[in-house]
């Protein structure tokens, strides 16, 4: 059986409102600038502001930063502990049995985020194409106020293994031609032509790049299938390879980690840290044009 699409429209989501079996969450965060020298790249803030102004009815809010990452870790959003992860995920009335639809504000990458996360527990969740931005413009219905939230559920973890990676894997498959290592941040980064917010300008050596921005239409929804496929061909991405993707904190990776998976590759890895722990550490090798 093919998996089921990991999207879903405006129209669709608007169709199945108010059943009792969906569960609908704004994901939202935002990456607030810090002053230069900072020890971290950008403030981490919830989007829990931008929900109280207007979400679409019914939704509940998740708190990326707050209570879906290892809160101890130096870089954000990192993975916590299934068992973090299974607490909060149940507070929110999360359930695999459910429908689950993810969706953000701005960009689709928080959403995404979500999605990846879900799966390497076991669970399939869909992304609103377009996100809250789509559904506005297209003049739908919007709630304001609060989260109400769901009722509480026992949230059962079935981790895969394999989805995240650190920083001693990837730098072992440098030179493996059986992988192929993706950079998804945009090309004046990869190519260490712009100063980075992380640490030293440049990439991961030998990686590729398909910037997840080219990936994304005007109106936010994600690229046809047809043109992801030719974008990731041409970097070489292959379905025989191992695929190791990364970007700044292992976000807007999770927009190529979709399409690639939409597309039927699944020798796919996300490298967590991303260029917030590999572009601090000296030890580690970095290439530039």
């Amino acid at each position: 059986m093919s998996q089921p699409t990991a999207l879903i429209t405006t129209e669709q989501l608007a169709a199945i409102l108010g059943d009792p079996d969906l569960r609908l969450y704004d994901c939202t965060t935002y990456n607030e600038p810090v002053p230069p020298g900072s020890d971290v790249p950008y403030r981490a803030v919830p989007g829990d502001k931008t929900f109280a102004a207007g979400h679409i009815p019914g939704a509940d809010f998740l708190d990326l930063q707050g209570e879906f990452s290892d809160t101890s870790a130096r870089q954000f959003f990192m993975m916590p502990d299934v068992a973090q992860l299974e607490a909060a995920f149940g507070h929110h009335g999360l359930d695999a049995s459910k429908t689950i639809v993810l969706y953000s504000i701005g960009t689709m990458m928080w959403a995404t985020r979500f999605w990846w996360m879900l799966r390497s527990l076991g669970v399939d969740a869909r992304v609103l194409d377009g996100g809250f931005d789509k559904w506005k413009d297209e003049g739908r219905a919007i709630e304001t106020g609060a989260p109400k939230g769901y009722p509480t559920t026992t949230f059962k973890a079935a981790p895969r293994a394999g989805f995240f990676v650190d920083k001693d894997f990837v730098k072992a498959r440098i030179g493996d031609p059986a992988t192929v290592t993706v950079n998804a941040l945009g090309p004046q980064f990869h190519r260490g032509l712009e100063p980075s917010r992380y640490g030293r300008p440049g990439r991961v050596p030998g990686s590729v790049n398909v910037s997840a921005a080219t990936l994304v239409n005007a109106d936010k929804t994600l690229t046809t299938l047809a043109d992801a496929e030719a974008k990731f061909a041409a970097a070489g991405i292959t379905r025989d390879k191992n695929v190791i993707l990364y970007c700044g904190g292992g976000i807007s990776a999770t927009i190529d980690l979709l399409m690639l998976t939409q597309l039927g590759y699944d020798k796919l890895t996300l490298y967590d840290a991303s260029m917030g722990e590999w572009a601090r550490d000296p030890s580690l090798p970095i290439e530039t044009d």
